[in-house]
């Protein structure tokens, strides 16, 4: 499994505006390999806020094919040029290699 996240920091308030734009559904959603998308939000934080954008894959191949893949293509071209919000800060990308999961109790009874 490839985890891949997104961490963006913006301006107090602005929060819910990432997150609303991160958990429309598209073209993403249709990718093989795509586990599931996770937002979440760390409001513990004074001087802004923080959103982490949690990718899961199957694996690096499947990120791989849709890295290369017209659609993903096709989005950056339509966005080149395009300054991000105001009110963003920073954002920053990581790739993770998931080594071990331990499943919990609540996922074991499902």
């Amino acid at each position: 499994m490839l985890i891949q996240t997104r961490t963006i920091l913006v301006e107090k308030g602005h929060a819910d505006q990432v997150v609303e734009r991160f958990s429309k559904e598209g073209v993403v959603d249709e990718r093989e390999g795509l586990i599931d998308i996770s937002v979440m939000v760390n409001r513990g934080k004074k001087e802004h806020d923080e959103v982490v954008v949690l990718i899961r894959w199957e694996s690096e191949d499947a990120w791989k094919a849709w890295e290369k893949s017209p659609e993903h293509i096709q989005g950056h071209r339509n966005s080149r040029g395009q300054q991000p919000p105001a009110f963003v800060i920073s954002t920053t990308v990581n790739m993770y290699d998931v080594k071990k999961v331990r499943p919990g109790r609540a996922s074991q009874q499902a």
